[in-house]
Parts: C-alpha cells; sequence; structure tokens
C-alpha cells in the first residue's frame, strides 16, 4: 500500500511491531537514513530475501528508497511472501521531509 509521508509516519507510531525497511545500496544509505531503518538492498535480491524472511509476517513494514519505485517492488515481493502490512513511501528520500541520520 502506497501511503504519503504524513500517513506513512503515522502509520510508524501507531504500530506495536513495526520494522523501517530501508532497499537502496549501502552507499545510498550511508549517505543519509530514516532512524531506525534497517538496509536490506534490493538489488542484492538473495541478501534481501534472507533478510526479509527473518522478520514476522504480521509486523507492519515500511519500504523506502530513493523514490518510491524500488521499495514498491520491495512491497509488491513481500505481500507476495506473506506478509500482511506493508506500506510503501510515496516519493521516498526525494520527497522525504523528516530528520535524516548520516553515517
Amino acid at each position: 500500500m502506497n501511503l504519503s509521508q504524513d500517513k506513512w509516519v503515522e502509520s510508524i507510531k501507531n504500530s506495536d511491531n513495526c520494522i523501517v525497511l530501508d532497499v537502496r545500496t549501502k552507499e545510498e544509505f550511508d549517505e543519509g537514513y530514516i532512524k531506525n531503518s534497517i538496509n536490506l538492498n534490493i538489488y542484492d535480491s538473495q541478501s534481501f530475501l534472507d533478510g526479509v524472511n527473518k522478520f514476522e509476517k504480521n509486523y507492519s513494514i515500511h519500504v523506502y528508497c530513493r523514490s518510491g519505485a524500488r521499495s514498491f517492488q520491495a512491497c509488491e515481493l513481500m505481500t507476495q511472501f506473506g506478509f500482511k502490512n506493508v506500506y510503501n513511501l510515496e516519493g521516498g528520500m526525494i520527497e522525504w521531509k523528516g530528520d535524516v541520520i548520516k553515517n
């Protein structure tokens, strides 16, 4: 499900078991990420699948990338794997107005 930034943030705040998932490359992640994010690069498909399979299927998974395209793909995949509550950040980091953590 695609959510605007406001609804995505609100959904995170209202979720008991929540994971924030950044599906960008390690290099992109190191340039800046949303607080408490887990980085699983969707381009590294085996690593991505291994990481995602460690998540509980009933958790709320909030996914983002640079523009919202890769994270949309990730949401589609995760839904096929049986995840029930998967939320894509529309516009990704390009449109993100919240805080960014830099390494």
